[in-house]
């Protein structure tokens, strides 16, 4: 059976060995059922080996991981998705993604892209999407592969980085919207307008972010190291903000962006 993609997610990014199976234990044991790791976070056996371990039926968890830019050549991209099913302990990926679009086009969309239909062809995967993917980036995917065929563009979303351009692209073509980095490594959780707010309804500032991308109906997808703010952020659908409150905190936007690496698109 294919379950929808949960809204809130536990991701993986950062964490490594013992830190990262820990972190998708208490998650899972929280009740989170949407984990999100990659290729290149090097945790991919010990989120495997958490689920596993777990003990909850592999369909009832929505898993995703991404492929990393040197394995998207057609001789590296197959075997590489194989062997982060074996690290996985798994027989397929719920959803799988492109983790960066090349800058260089070493290998032509066109290419990489085909390369990931057919994992999911083979059933190997049972959705696929982008990840940090421009609009012109998406509008190239969307006329190779039909916007059908992305479920998602995982993408920096957070009240400082609201990301319209994209956003709105997403929606015309009905891509979901997954934001990383939730709460811009802390720096969101110190604003001002989201204490007040996280006053008001005796929630924290994290839970307010978290109701604000679930009133938005973006997938967000934090992580944490630490049980009593996993299960926290479980408790953000409790909140409820208003229309006066998502409104302040859509005037938060200032496109501070965290994730920029040299090999980042031309962000639009």
């Amino acid at each position: 059976m294919t379950i929808a993609m949960p809204l809130l997610g536990a991701g993986t990014f950062r964490l490594k060995g013992e830190d990262a199976y820990n972190s998708v234990t208490m998650a899972l044991n929280a009740g989170y059922r949407h984990i999100d790791t990659a290729q290149v976070y090097g945790n991919e056996q010990e989120v495997g080996t958490a689920i596993a371990d777990s003990g909850i039926a592999r369909d009832e968890i929505f898993l995703t991981t991404k492929i990393w830019m040197d394995k998207f050549g057609k001789d590296a991209f197959l075997p590489s998705i194989r062997q982060s099913l074996q690290d996985l302990q798994t027989d397929y990926i719920d959803l799988l993604l492109i983790h960066w679009p090349l800058k260089n086009e070493e290998v032509a969309m066109e290419d990489y892209l085909a390369s990931l239909k057919e994992v999911k062809a083979l059933g190997l995967a049972k959705h696929i999407g982008i990840s940090n993917f421009t609009v012109a980036q998406m509008a190239q995917a969307v006329s190779i592969l039909g916007a059908d065929e992305i479920y998602t563009n995982q993408v920096e979303v957070h009240p400082y980085l609201q990301n319209r351009k994209v956003v709105d692209f997403c929606r015309q073509h009905g891509i979901i919207v997954t934001g990383y980095m939730p709460f811009a490594y802390g720096d969101v959780l110190k604003d001002e307008t989201i204490i007040k707010i996280a006053d008001k309804h005796d929630a924290s500032p994290a839970q307010i972010v978290l109701a604000w991308m679930r009133q938005n109906e973006f997938v967000t997808i934090p992580s944490s190291t630490k049980q009593a703010n996993i299960e926290s952020n479980m408790k953000s659908d409790a909140v409820a903000l208003n229309s006066d409150e998502m409104a302040l905190i859509a005037e938060l936007d200032r496109n501070h962006r965290k994730a920029n690496p040299d090999f980042a698109p031309e962000w639009d």
